[in-house]
């Protein structure tokens, strides 16, 4: 069964004999999106302001019987809450879900490290062992899979490709379906919306762990719309389910939902840093900081070279954004950039979310950065730089001294693309 859009963004549930717009024949896999067709009205002056149940809600309350009677793991993080703001774990064991085993992702299971290799652990609060599946262990193991029968995932993407969380799920997906094991996605909404999509579309030749899909910088899609797409075009075959968030639109952002805003990764503090990342994620390549180690990562852009005042200048004014001048002080920084020193900055603050493009902004900085300092900015790792942007398209850009709208131009083809491709896995509408 997959899941289809239905009315007022609530997914449907149609049967594959009658799916002949999506013509899905992907082996050895079930997808089934259970929604329900709960529709609250808001209580704080906004009357259509939805309440959204997470992919967790729609399971105990609507669809318990995917875990009836099944030993569970679950690989998830910080952000696996219910509704209410309790955890997976708690949620299930209260539930009687006989959960066996825990899997975490980058930043560990309580979202706190910034390793390059996270070790296995056991959860105090239950005893269960939690397996990493970031460092040296992508991918669970038969050993561990044998313990269980089935594998919830429930992790919070926040809409851009070089979020590894996605490809920690794949990972775990392909595992599964080397040894039969039944794949149950929990949704959740993308935080930045489901309408836009922006930005270089990954060129696969470029594929790593921090993009294994053929999508732009922001996708537009949700976690469980991306597990179907990589299971079908990665050639997985995995036994998937997805439950999607019960309520949730395209058109509905993080703070439109209700819910709990919990830091996805330790330098993701707010939706307003979410909303610029897929465009100042590309900047980690270089020697610009993206203000790792303050409170408002991926808002700003620092290096103690930099001339906020005569970049913005070049620049000019732009959709939906306000650009200004400030300095910060990154402390003890993971990127090691800049630790303990004041530096400069430009400061990014949304004003428009329907126009703003974080990835054109991004190009219009990287351009306007190198030309007002040639002697001082630089990529720093060129492998790095072409992972972010999902291939040497820009850097060769860069490099040539193209103009920035001559870039952007040049995504066109790719976003046209990946809409078509787009449009078989999205479940809401």
């Amino acid at each position: 069964m997959i899941a289809a859009g239905g009315t007022a963004g609530i997914p449907a549930i149609h049967r594959p004999e009658v799916l002949t717009t999506l013509s899905l024949t992907l082996s050895r896999r079930l997808v089934a999106c259970i929604g329900a067709l709960l529709v609250v009205a808001g209580c704080d002056g906004a009357p259509w302001r939805r309440q959204i149940r997470p992919g967790i809600d729609v399971l105990l309350t609507d669809s318990a019987h995917l875990v009836a009677d099944s030993r569970v793991g679950l690989l998830t993080n910080q952000t696996g809450v219910s509704r209410g703001g309790g955890s997976d774990v708690e949620a299930l064991l209260q539930n009687g879900v006989q959960l066996v085993a825990i899997f975490s992702p980058e930043h560990g299971f309580r979202g706190t490290l910034d390793e390059a290799n996270i070790g296995h652990t056991t959860d105090s609060a239950t005893g269960l062992p939690i397996y990493s599946l970031y460092g040296e262990q992508l991918e669970p193991t038969p050993e561990m899979l044998g313990r269980i029968d089935v594998l919830l995932c429930d992790l919070q993407d926040i809409g851009a490709r070089t979020y590894t969380y996605i490809s920690t799920i794949l990972h775990a997906m392909r595992a599964a379906a080397s040894v039969g094991l039944e794949v149950i996605v929990l949704d959740r909404p993308n935080p930045i919306g489901g309408e836009l999509v922006q930005g270089p579309v990954l060129d696969t030749g470029f594929a790593t762990y921090v993009g294994m899909l053929p999508v732009p910088l922001r996708h537009g899609m949700t976690m469980g719309e991306l597990a179907l797409m990589g299971n079908d075009v990665l050639g997985i075959g995995a036994n998937v389910t997805v439950v999607p968030a019960d309520g949730w639109r395209r058109d509905i952002w993080f703070d439109g939902t209700r819910l709990p805003w919990i830091k996805p990764s330790p330098n993701m503090p707010s939706l307003e840093s979410a909303t610029h990342y897929p465009g100042t994620v590309v900047f980690e390549a270089t020697n610009v900081s993206v203000g790792r180690g303050t409170p408002i990562a991926f808002q700003v852009l620092g290096a103690p070279w930099l001339r906020p005042s005569d970049v913005a200048e070049v620049i000019g004014e732009q959709l939906g954004v306000v650009i200004s001048d400030t300095t910060i002080t990154p402390q003890d920084p993971p990127d090691r950039k800049y630790s303990d020193v004041t530096i400069p900055a430009l400061k990014f603050r949304v004003t428009d979310r329907e126009v703003y493009d974080p990835t054109q902004l991004m190009v219009l900085l990287l351009t306007a950065i190198k030309q007002v300092h040639p002697d001082s900015f630089a990529v720093t790792s060129e492998r790095g730089f072409d992972r972010l942007a999902g291939s040497d398209g820009l850097r060769v850009a860069l490099g040539e001294g193209r103009a920035a709208d001559g870039i952007i131009a040049s995504w066109a083809e790719g976003l046209e693309s990946f809409a078509g491709t787009r449009e078989k896995y999205l479940i809401y509408r």
